[in-house]
């Protein structure tokens, strides 16, 4: 991309990519409690945050002009391409769209997404019945909507790394958390012994390999 093509200040961009994945979280979040919301909410800033620096002000690639220019003298900080960070510091060549590492952000967002939409399908249907949410992902961990998100956050990391965003994402974690041993305790109140069976097999994150 040359310079008399601009590669930010596209604020119809961000407005519509934020709203795109905002709107598309939300549908199968569904937050309804404060703390949802609170979750929610810091999950909206990271997509905001990411979508502002590709299309709209490059902060990162300002703040780091001067040790980029000076690493990578032929890098043209004014491209979109220089956004893609990873690339440029792992040495890749050609169209960082095609590198190793964008593939790779594609299949963490693509997985993410499916896992988001199987997930909340099975949650759906359990509440309808006022039963627990035991099949499809709910089969292999307890929380597969929380791991969705996290995967589709490094999809984007992976994607588009900025320092916002990279501060960010361990406070996405935390919360993801905390909010992950509250349901729990909601859970163990109104299923008892069904529950504690429940989360003595199933993992709360990281699925056992193999099973």
């Amino acid at each position: 991309m040359n310079h008399d093509e601009s590669a930010y200040g596209l604020w119809v961009l961000v407005l519509i990519n934020s709203a795109i994945f905002i709107l598309f979280a939300f549908s199968f979040f569904k937050p309804a409690t404060a703390r949802d919301w609170r979750t929610f909410s810091a999950f909206s800033a990271f997509i905001i945050a990411l979508f502002v620096e590709m299309y709209g002000f490059p902060l990162t690639i300002y703040l780091l002009a001067g040790w980029l220019q000076t690493q990578y003298p032929n890098l043209d900080l004014l491209s979109h391409n220089a956004g893609h960070l990873w690339a440029t510091l792992l040495g890749e060549q050609g169209d960082p769209h095609f590198g190793t590492l964008h593939i790779a952000s594609y299949i963490l967002l693509g997985f993410g997404f499916y896992l988001l939409s199987s997930a909340w399908n099975v949650l759906y249907h359990a509440q309808r019945r006022q039963v627990l949410a035991v099949s499809g992902p709910y089969a292999r961990i307890r929380h597969p909507q929380y791991v969705a998100f996290v995967l589709i956050l490094l999809g984007f990391l992976l994607q588009w790394p900025t320092l916002l965003t990279l501060i960010m994402f361990p406070i996405l974690l935390m919360m993801y958390t905390r909010l992950a041993a509250t349901e729990e305790a909601e859970m163990r109140a109104q299923f008892g012994a069904e529950y504690e069976d429940y989360a003595q097999s199933t993992p709360r994150f990281i699925p056992h390999l193999g099973a």
